[in-house]
């Protein structure tokens, strides 16, 4: 009789995956994303357990949206004064890149514990450079 396997979080190795978000959509890619972070990548994928990777998104400032979403596209916080902060997506752009990126993998992972502790695994940066040499991070495509 097969026993349904249900991986423990011990027993999770972990890999580095390094993305170049140069000319890819931003929905696609994050998606792509959010699968690896949460490890359905993998045939071990157990739903309360993280068992996903960690992932190194450079070159965030070349996504692409579709459409007129650098003008229309509108993301909005509360501050705690009245009122919302609003901003076009463009401006974001400009002003710090990789939160398009970090805030659209952020909607698609879980909303609890475990999807804040799948979201340490994401490092986006805006240009080429990163600070993960140490960890070899293997290339790999996303957001096709």
């Amino acid at each position: 009789m097969t026993k349904t396997y249900m991986a423990k979080p011990g027993e999770v190795e972990r890999r580095w995956l390094l993305v170049d978000a140069t000319d890819r959509r931003v929905g696609r890619l994050a998606s792509d994303i959010a699968m690896v972070l949460m490890g359905k990548h993998r045939p071990t994928y157990t739903p309360h357990v993280d068992t996903g990777d960690h992932v190194v998104v450079i070159n965030a400032e070349k996504v692409e949206f579709g459409g007129k979403k650098w003008q229309q596209k509108l993301y909005r916080w509360y501050t705690g004064h009245t009122g919302l902060k609003v901003e076009t997506a463009e401006h974001r752009r400009d002003r710090r890149p990789e939160l398009i990126i970090e805030e659209a993998v952020r909607r698609m992972l879980p909303k609890n514990r475990l999807g804040r502790v799948m979201l340490d695994k994401l490092k986006v940066y805006a240009g080429s450079e990163h600070p993960h040499q140490a960890q070899r991070p293997e290339p790999a495509t996303m957001g096709e």
